[in-house]
């Protein structure tokens, strides 16, 4: 598997903000991106179960990179969602999102991603539609002095 970027500030997989998630996200061979994760009590909605605006926050930016994964500093942002809790996501537990590619075509994709337990059951699922960031919001920017970069594994 191949380390995606990350980020420093941003709230999912920001390395030196002290209220991320800190997720790590990983590119398949066959191109969906993965990355295992276990959030503290702190990210709780209701006690023992995540916050469903975690819940939302991983889905997005799971199925965002899963559009990404071939061209890393490539930004897309998030155009819709479609969220399904399936069932309640358990803090203090090792889980897995996936992000699947549904299709993309110039400016526009679509993305699937899911949260499942150790046992594969999926307990949230996500249908996104994102667009691209346009240039001018990009342009000349050093994404390194961003803190966007492939961070070592801890």
């Amino acid at each position: 598997m191949k380390k995606l970027p990350g980020s420093s500030g941003c709230y999912v997989c920001g390395r030196e903000n002290p209220v991320s998630l800190k997720l790590e996200f990983y590119a398949r061979a066959d191109g969906e991106v993965v990355s295992e994760f276990e959030l503290p009590e702190q990210y709780a909605g209701y006690p023992g179960m995540i916050h469903g605006g975690n819940i939302v926050a991983i889905l997005d930016e799971t199925a965002g990179r899963a559009l990404t994964t071939d061209e890393p500093n490539r930004f897309m942002v998030t155009n819709e969602l479609k969220v399904r809790y399936l069932h309640p996501v358990p803090t203090n537990t090792k889980l897995t999102v996936v992000g699947t590619k549904v299709k993309q075509r110039g400016r526009i994709g679509v993305a699937h991603s899911e949260i499942i337990d150790a046992s594969g059951q999926a307990l949230a699922v996500c249908d996104a539609y994102f667009v691209d960031v346009t240039e001018d919001l990009t342009a000349g920017m050093d994404l390194e002095e961003t803190g966007w970069k492939v961070y070592p594994d801890e």
